[in-house]
């Protein structure tokens, strides 16, 4: 009897490099991933008065173009976590990047405002399938100080892409067409998808590979549609009297918004009970129920909120006061805006150089007052004569604070989370998140045209613009105190070895 030769500790180490690259290739492919749905997001409101001068389309039309996509969005994050940690997390990412993909190509090729509606919606559904996956496998492939790094660079493509957002669509609808600013998504597509298939492993919990809750999902869908419907439109119908634009049943004109906040507080509760009935019976359930008993989950999702209400003020207010008041054309408006993007990319660098050194609670609170500076600096220097050079210091250590806070806030919420349940909580944390930025533009956006007044002057709107950047400010003011309810991170596991021992006999399969 033969005895098979021992495996030569060359060939064993040699794999293990291997897989080692192959984790570090694989997160490239899975920030390009991000980095679409994020440059698409920034790219259109550049892209839009060409849009408008090429479709014709109405002014109702033009909100929905931008709007579309986000209600869809942040309706589905929640329901596509959960599916991918039940029918694989790669599989998923891998359709949404398909679905945003051939979506792009229906938004650059169409020659109506109804179909490029149409087209926004669906690339909303491949967006909410791309951004919690991405979460969740570099959550199940990393751990340690690996993941801190990979949470790093994760982070500062989202800050860094969002700055970029507008200079490369700038630059596309200058110098060539807005069609190209939806069509160049197909070729980062391919890319994302041939890496993805090539370097990132499939992982999912088996233990729950056919357990779904449908009554769960269309809760979540009504709950977070009807509510994000609420704070985008709200200025447009008005918060409680009919404004501009009404609805009207008969004789009866009325404002929608308080219907829609109702229907969202019903199905919300109805959502919550459903899911904490279901969790006491043993099953499956879209919210997290046993996650929120997790300290560092629950803190987290909540600080996650708050400082979401913050972060993208400043986003909404500047392109838009730099255009308007300054005169900058959409590529000089970029070229600005450059500086958060670099900012976030120092970031990226100081966070991979001192992981393991700081607490990544520390971090995000060092995030949070770097935001906090670069916010409110920026609305000190806010006025109708104001230099580009002015700006461009504080834009960068805004973008350095969305760097370290983003990334680490991110892997705060997930530290202590099991890997087979990442999907449906990244889901739940990108949802937290998502609801945030949405009730802070809806704040801040009232907030800046309240002041600019209608017509607006160069000092007025200098004015809202300034007051929208002191209030998001103080929002992250508020997210900074939230973060004092978060441990040091990573010291929250005690409290999740009943959940990690219940689910011991079920391999993950990563």
């Amino acid at each position: 009897m033969t005895t098979a030769p021992a495996p030569d500790d060359s060939t064993t180490k040699g794999a293990s490099t291997r897989a080692q690259r192959h984790r570090w290739a694989g997160l490239v492919f899975i920030s390009v991933a991000v980095s679409i749905i994020i440059v698409d997001s920034t790219i259109v409101n550049v892209a839009i008065p060409s849009i408008i001068g090429d479709l014709h389309i109405s002014t109702s039309q033009v909100q929905w173009v931008q709007e579309s996509y986000t209600l869809v969005f942040a309706s589905l994050l929640l329901v596509f976590g959960s599916l991918a940690d039940r029918l694989g997390r790669r599989r998923i990412l891998l359709i949404g990047v398909v679905v945003f993909a051939l979506s792009s190509i229906l938004a650059a090729s169409t020659d109506s405002g109804g179909w490029l509606i149409a087209a926004r919606l669906v690339q909303g559904v491949g967006g909410a399938m791309i951004l919690p996956t991405t979460l969740s496998l570099i959550n199940a492939t990393f751990s340690g100080r690996e993941r801190g790094i990979a949470f790093a660079i994760w982070g500062s493509t989202i800050g860094g892409m969002t700055a970029l957002g507008p200079l490369l669509g700038g630059w596309l609808t200058t110098d060539f067409t807005w069609r190209y600013a939806f069509g160049i998504n197909v070729p980062i597509g391919i890319a994302v998808v041939i890496g993805v298939v090539l370097f990132v492993a499939e992982s999912r919990d088996p233990g729950h590979a056919s357990r779904i809750d449908p009554g769960g999902a269309v809760l979540s869908v009504i709950t977070f549609a009807s509510l994000v419907f609420g704070l985008i439109e709200g200025r447009t119908y008005g918060w409680w009297l009919p404004a501009t634009s009404t609805f009207a049943v008969g004789s009866w004109v009325f404002s929608p918004i308080p219907v829609a906040f109702a229907v969202a507080l019903v199905a919300g509760a109805a959502f919550v009970t459903r899911g904490i009935r279901r969790d006491r019976r043993g099953l499956p359930s879209m919210i997290a129920v046993d996650l929120f008993r997790i300290p560092s989950f629950r803190n987290g999702n909540v600080a996650a909120l708050i400082v979401a209400l913050g972060e993208f003020g400043i986003i909404l207010s500047l392109p838009l006061w730099m255009q308007e008041v300054l005169g900058y054309s959409a590529l000089q408006t970029g070229f600005v805006l450059l500086a958060l993007a670099v900012g976030s990319f120092v970031a990226s660098g100081f966070a991979g150089a001192t992981s393991g050194r700081f607490s990544p609670v520390r971090v995000v609170r060092v995030g949070i007052v770097a935001e906090i500076v670069g916010v409110a600096g920026t609305g000190l220097v806010i006025s109708a004569t104001t230099e580009w050079w002015q700006i461009v210091p504080f834009l960068f250590v805004y973008g350095f604070g969305v760097g370290l806070a983003t990334a680490q806030l991110t892997g705060v919420v997930l530290a202590d989370v099991p890997q087979e349940q990442s999907g449906r909580a990244s889901g739940t944390q990108s949802t937290s998140r998502q609801l945030g930025s949405a009730l802070g533009i809806a704040v801040l956006g009232t907030i800046l045209y309240s002041v600019a007044g209608t017509p607006s002057t160069a000092a007025t709107f200098s004015a809202g613009a300034r007051d929208s950047t002191f209030v998001a400010a103080a929002f992250l003011v508020v997210g900074l105190l939230a973060t004092l309810r978060l441990g040091p991170g990573g010291q929250d596991r005690a409290s999740t070895l009943t959940l990690r021992s219940a689910r011991a006999s079920n391999p993950i399969d990563s």
